[in-house]
């Protein structure tokens, strides 16, 4: 049995994932009337991420008898200049995630709540592997700058991106 503060933060924290799969779904929108379909692509590979990691924590609480609240989300933004300040906000909005991931963690350790530790271990992997994508892309569109045929390419690079369903995600959206 997890703790009312322990419930309460992993609702928290669910429900920013679901701000994540909202945003992601904007920045694919945004990508897509820049004429850039392959970002647009990639876009929409993070949301469909966001939202397993979403139904992730849905089903850790309600597994663990915890009736989830989803209070409205904020408005997401939907005004951006480029691919570049699309993937920048994204490296930023993923630190704090991982930030929030690591609070989670701290908590569960300080609960002695094993089972959420072993829960949030997951998410703390994934991060890693967030943070690091969205390093390698902002770093190839600075090498390119404003060049279109390099932001092509890269373009197309993102277009090849897959989703694959995670092993034991509750939901494939």
């Amino acid at each position: 049995m997890i703790s009312k503060k322990m419930s309460d933060s992993l609702n928290n924290h669910m429900n920013l994932e679901l701000f994540s799969a909202h945003m992601y779904l904007v920045m694919s929108s945004c990508a897509n009337d820049f004429g850039l379909k392959g970002a647009a692509n990639w876009f929409f590979v993070q949301y469909r991420e966001e939202m397993i990691h979403f139904m992730k924590f849905y089903t850790y609480l309600t597994d663990q008898g915890v009736v989830i609240s989803i209070p409205a989300n904020k408005d997401v933004p939907n005004k951006y200049e480029s691919l570049l300040e699309m993937l920048q906000k994204t490296l930023s909005h993923e630190g704090m995630i991982t930030s929030c991931i690591n609070e989670l963690s701290e908590l569960a350790v300080q609960d002695k709540d094993h089972a959420t530790q072993i829960f949030l271990q997951w998410f703390v992997t994934e991060q890693i592997e967030e943070e690091s994508n969205d390093r390698d892309l902002i770093a190839k569109l600075k090498l390119v700058g404003d060049n279109g045929h390099g932001i092509l390419m890269i373009d197309g690079e993102m277009g090849q991106r897959v989703f694959i369903v995670p092993p034991g995600s509750p939901l494939a959206v």
